[in-house]
């Protein structure tokens, strides 16, 4: 069962890609948008307008797609090894790796200049921002963070891009990616299940529901819905202000 789950995740890119492709016809005719379409935290590229995003483990990658049919690679940003996510968000790109998270600014899409790198113990880094915040999970027990080390999710004050900084911490077991919005966050526990947080008070997520049953890796949240990918399968679900959590439909593994 375990070996199917990359499958899922490249599910997850797919459907991801998909959404960011629609978007951008969606505003094909509007001014650059700060982020055209919406991925899982654990995805590795990004549509902000006519600008398609693709990190690799040592690098960032910028192609114009303002001509669907013929991509242009305009720029090639060399980083450290490790490189694992991307997250567009307001102007900027939030680059998790395994030793931090990196921030860009893309005022100009085609070019995204460094700003800073806020850095932590090493580790599997997944990120989403809403606001002034940025919320990361930290994974234990993997070859990104070896040692007698523990899971977390982290709160990082963004407001200040040059200067970011944690301003709360809490334990989890095993979280992989998450998502974000409104006054509610999503956390994946791999085989531990998924948790729906509510952060009314963005600095302190506080647990509000845990599927313990639903194996989970990645998450896609668009219009009241998620799409979760896991070794079960991929799942969405409908939720609402009043904390309630609808099953909707089931992809499973066969």
């Amino acid at each position: 069962m375990k070996k199917l789950a990359p499958l899922f995740f490249i599910g997850l890119t797919l459907i991801g890609l998909i959404m960011l492709l629609i978007g951008c016809q969606e505003n094909a005719d509007s001014s650059v948008s700060p982020q055209t379409g919406v991925g899982g935290s654990m995805a590795r590229f990004a549509i902000t307008g006519n600008t398609l995003y693709i990190v690799s483990k040592e690098s960032l990658e910028v192609y114009d797609i303002a001509n669907a049919g013929n991509p242009v690679k305009a720029q090639k940003k060399d980083m450290n090894v490790g490189i694992e996510t991307i997250f567009p968000y307001q102007n900027h790109l939030f680059i998790g790796a395994n030793d931090g998270m990196y921030i860009y600014n893309n005022s100009n899409p085609n070019n995204p200049s460094f700003v800073t790198k806020y850095t932590h113990i090493q580790s599997c880094d997944p990120v989403v921002v809403q606001g002034q915040y940025a919320y990361v999970t930290l994974r234990s027990g993997v070859a990104c963070r070896l040692g007698n080390t523990f899971s977390s999710l982290d709160v990082v004050d963004v407001s200040n891009k040059s200067q970011p900084v944690m301003v709360s911490t809490q334990a989890m077991t095993s979280p992989y990616g998450l998502g974000v919005s409104g006054n509610k966050l999503f956390v994946c526990e791999g085989e531990n299940g998924f948790k729906v947080m509510d952060i009314t008070e963005p600095r302190n997520p506080v647990l509000k529901h845990h599927f313990e049953d639903l194996p989970s890796y990645d998450v896609i949240v668009r219009n009241n819905n998620l799409i979760i990918t896991g070794e079960k399968g991929l799942f969405q679900y409908r939720y609402d202000n009043s904390d309630n959590v609808e099953f909707l439909s089931k992809i499973p593994v066969l």
